[in-house]
């Protein structure tokens, strides 16, 4: 009951800084989480049981100072809430869960990944540390994309691969050279258990949009071929009663006056009923 009563006495993100006023270092800073984000929102169209933010604070303790990676994934949290009210921070002691993944995109200014923040994330229990670091991994002594894993002893270990598969989150992360927002670049993405790629938003309206021109191509191609194919059949059967010679054409034609069946007129002339159908229609 005291923990309750503590807890809800506790500031709350209304009460809390949500910006520390700095601007983003450059615009990778907010595309890269933003693909993450809109990619869960495709392939998790259906769950609405984890929350992607993008540069929003943690608070892992209201009285400190919050830390704000470029993206974070939460799961066990309520996407959207039942006010609908957005977030304007991400406070721990409100959401009850500690994110499991943080994302850092590393700026031309250094951003203490590799130290303060790597030590702070781990404190905080941060399952997932990505650092991804295209520019300046150079100057920092480090590789483009690095993926850690927090252990039983609290200590961030490097996950080799890529992409590398987090089942906790039953979930692939890793790095290729994509098409988005108009350029091609690397870029991250999610990936499944078996490796395969998850489609962003982007490529999969693309597709969808090859797909469905390719079928109309491919109606238009059948609709030409039955039409170029009944065209045929019909100057066949034109050939065909074409065949008969004028007498005997002549003489169908008066038997027909008579009201002879078309079967006997076939059977005394030594004519197919067909070609008397297409002399009688004339």
């Amino acid at each position: 009951m005291l923990d309750e009563e503590l807890r809800l006495s506790l500031p709350t993100e209304d009460d809390l800084p949500d910006s520390d006023g700095k601007p983003v270092d450059n615009e990778l800073q907010v595309l890269a989480p933003i693909l993450l984000r809109s990619i869960l929102a495709y392939i998790w169209a259906d769950r609405f049981d984890w929350f992607f933010g993008v540069n929003m604070g943690i608070y892992p303790d209201p009285y400190q100072k919050a830390i704000g990676p470029d993206g974070f994934l939460s799961l066990g949290v309520p996407r959207v809430r039942d006010s609908n009210k957005l977030r304007l921070s991400y406070v721990v002691h409100q959401e009850k869960v500690m994110p499991q993944l943080v994302l850092e995109v590393v700026s031309k200014k250094p951003g203490k990944e590799y130290s303060e923040k790597f030590r702070r994330y781990a404190e905080m229990g941060v399952l997932y540390y990505v650092i991804y670091n295209p520019t300046h991994y150079r100057r920092d002594k480090h590789e483009i994309f690095e993926v850690y894993k927090l252990d039983a002893q609290g200590t961030y270990i490097r996950q080799m691969g890529n992409p590398v598969w987090l089942p906790e989150l039953d979930l692939g992360i890793g790095l290729e050279f994509g098409f988005q927002e108009g350029v091609q670049r690397d870029w991250i993405y999610w990936y499944d258990e078996s490796g395969k790629r998850h489609p962003a938003p982007e490529n999969a309206l693309r597709e969808e949009r090859v797909m469905r021109a390719r079928e109309q191509i491919s109606r238009e191609r059948e609709q030409l071929i039955r039409r170029s194919l009944e065209e045929q059949l019909e100057q066949e059967r034109i050939d065909y009663a074409n065949n008969i010679d004028q007498e005997r054409r002549s003489t169908a034609l008066n038997l027909f006056q008579r009201n002879m069946s078309i079967e006997t007129i076939a059977e005394v002339m030594g004519l197919d009923v067909e070609q008397l159908k297409f002399l009688q229609e004339e």
